[in-house]
């Protein structure tokens, strides 16, 4: 008798590769077993060679006449009754295992696979598992993603505008730390936001920093002193040449040196610190040291006296007034000690320090530094704050920071976290002891391949290099295309949701781990919510619904309504508003009348 599940028979094996000529007495549609309905040949579903006492599993990659053998083009075999399958696995007495111990034979059975079979394959559960969403052909079957492959060999979540991206990251992200034993409630998440889109479906389990906060947020700081001075100096001043540069990474390691040494800051070798080494310096007393030679006069030749008229005031950036020198060679008489030619340069940095849309950066609150260079809270306390509280997300609003700083600020942020957690490998608050996740949203935005991008060197040795250390890397892009072939070849598992442009499917194609081409080709007609998940942290490629979030716990990334916003009559209007919030640079910002009313 012949079984219901039988779809043909092997015709040739290469390899992992096998084509498959299909029953004839398989009609094309939908076939009915055990009363449930199966689609016959779909690529992306899974086929079952039987090899006596254990079961070979494949996955079908292409269908019809492109699937015939090459060898039977020209033959009376040839016909459009083919598949071709990829082998993947193969399961033992009741155990699935990835790989497979022998390849199958010429005329070889080849069956449709149940839900019993699907299963078998997805339904083992051990521990270090975390549930994702349900398989898109059995929806009884729950989707597990092996969570420790998933954060240590890196991640990468990929779809178009609209696919259901930010939801997806969202609810993975609720899955890991959910309480009550169905998650990971000591999870440690970094979420890297760029639109400010989180805060809504994650409040409730993440902890909030934003420039401007709202009610049971953190203000974001970010010490300028804890990121390099380079870069710092390329962002403040703007090109220098190598000779002033150099002059003032003296003056800033000169500084750090003395409070090192006045401090006696734990862990501090004055004679190895570099200027690089994250200790607190006074930039606007730097600033005023740098600013002062550049317009000084002297009333007499030898210069020893400075024909000063009112002192310059580093804790206002007051510019030291001198008076003006002489085009002859009499007094006032131009300075030519310790001059470096910046002054434009240096009229910048003033202008940046004094602009308010930077204060989150050079005006970092207790973070500041007093102009001897001494801070009330120093890293300990901003790590704390980042990633040593009670909850499991940490997400960080970056929508609020000018385009103009962005690469430098996330390099920095990827530098603290990264270098505290490798230094500190062997403690308990260390990356080995207590793994960290960081997740970057919209990532094609810093990860692309400019030159001096800080953010792009960060993530680059985190994918490298983190998965030793325990420090992980989750890439969340719409454009993979234009991302870093370093960083995305080094992501070891791929959460794909639909994909519209062909040249981002082509490099998610190349990247991926398995080599299932039919699979990749589906990206462009996925549903919204619905994902091909593979690599490492998959027993195997699948095709998976993402389970949504609660409605209000999703992220504020909803397209609008048009139709009906338009169709709505309108409401009261107030202009002045959208300019003070413009101006506010924050959308949540109120007069301070309507503040106090509410309080």
């Amino acid at each position: 008798m012949i079984a219901p599940t039988l779809l043909g028979h092997v015709g040739s094996v290469a390899g992992a590769t096998v084509s498959v000529r299909q029953f004839e007495g398989v009609a094309s549609g939908i076939a009915i077993i055990g009363g449930r309905s199966y689609r016959v040949g779909q690529v992306g579903s899974f086929v079952r060679i039987p090899q006596g006492y254990h079961d070979l599993y494949a996955i079908i990659s292409e269908v019809g006449a492109s699937a015939t053998p090459t060898t039977l083009t020209n033959a009376l075999d040839r016909g459009e009754r083919w598949l071709t399958v990829q082998l993947v696995g193969e399961i033992v007495e009741a155990s699935f295992e990835r790989g497979i111990s022998q390849y199958p034979n010429v005329n070889d059975e080849v069956h449709l696979v149940t839900e019993e079979d699907l299963a078998k394959i997805y339904g083992t559960e051990f521990a270090g598992q975390v549930v994702v969403g349900r398989l898109a052909n059995a929806e009884s079957i729950s989707v597990r993603l092996d969570l420790d492959k998933l954060v240590t060999r890196h991640s990468a979540v990929l779809g178009s505008t609209g696919s259901g991206k930010s939801t997806t990251v969202a609810s993975l992200l609720r899955s890991i730390s959910a309480p009550d034993g169905e998650g990971f409630p000591s999870a440690r998440i970094l979420l890297l936001d760029i639109h400010g889109e989180y805060a809504s479906a994650l409040g409730d389990s993440a902890e909030i920093f934003r420039i401007t906060p709202g009610d049971g947020e953190n203000k974001l700081v970010i010490p300028y002193w804890a990121l390099r001075p380079t870069e710092m100096l390329n962002f403040l001043c703007g090109k220098m040449d190598d000779r002033a540069t150099t002059a003032i990474l003296d003056k800033i390691f000169a500084a750090k040196s003395a409070i090192a040494q006045a401090d006696s800051l734990p862990g501090v070798d004055v004679n190895s610190m570099t200027v690089d080494s994250p200790i607190p310096y006074s930039l606007r007393n730097l600033w005023l040291e740098l600013i002062d030679p550049e317009v000084k006069t002297w009333l007499d030749q030898t210069k020893t006296q400075p024909a000063i008229v009112l002192p310059g005031d580093a804790a206002t950036l007051r510019l030291p007034t001198y008076q003006p020198h002489t085009t002859t060679n009499s007094s006032p008489y131009q300075n030519n000690i310790g001059v470096l030619g910046i002054r434009k340069q240096l009229d910048r940095m003033r202008s940046r320090m004094l602009d308010r849309q930077f204060e989150f950066l050079l005006r970092p609150g207790e973070w500041e530094p007093d102009l001897t260079g001494h801070v009330e809270n120093d890293l300990p306390a901003l790590l704390e704050s980042w990633i040593g509280h009670e909850k499991a997300i940490t997400v960080l609003d970056l929508s609020g920071i000018p385009s103009t700083v962005l690469l430098d600020l996330i390099g920095a942020i990827l530098s603290i976290i990264y270098e505290a957690l490798f230094w500190s490998r062997e403690r308990e608050e260390g990356g080995r002891k207590r793994p960290q996740l960081v997740v970057m949203e919209e990532a094609h935005r810093y990860l692309g391949r400019e030159a001096d991008n800080p953010a792009r060197e960060m993530v680059q040795r985190i994918a490298k290099e983190g998965r030793k250390f325990g420090i992980g890397a989750m890439i969340v892009s719409q454009r993979p295309s234009e991302i870093d072939d370093t960083i995305l070849s080094q992501c070891g598992t791929f959460i794909a949701l639909r994909l519209t442009n062909s040249t981002d499917r082509s490099k998610v194609q190349a990247a991926l781990p398995d080599n299932l081409s039919g699979i990749a080709d589906s990206l462009s007609v996925l549903r919204t919510g619905e994902a091909i998940i593979t690599g490492e942290a998959a027993r195997l490629p699948v095709r998976c619904r993402i389970t949504l979030p609660p409605e209000d716990r999703r992220p504020n990334s909803a397209d609008p309504l048009v139709s009906e916003s338009w169709k709505r009559a309108r409401g009261a209007e107030d202009y002045n508003q959208v300019v003070a919030v413009w101006r506010a640079q924050d959308p949540k910002w109120k007069p301070p009348e309507a503040e106090e009313n509410e309080g």
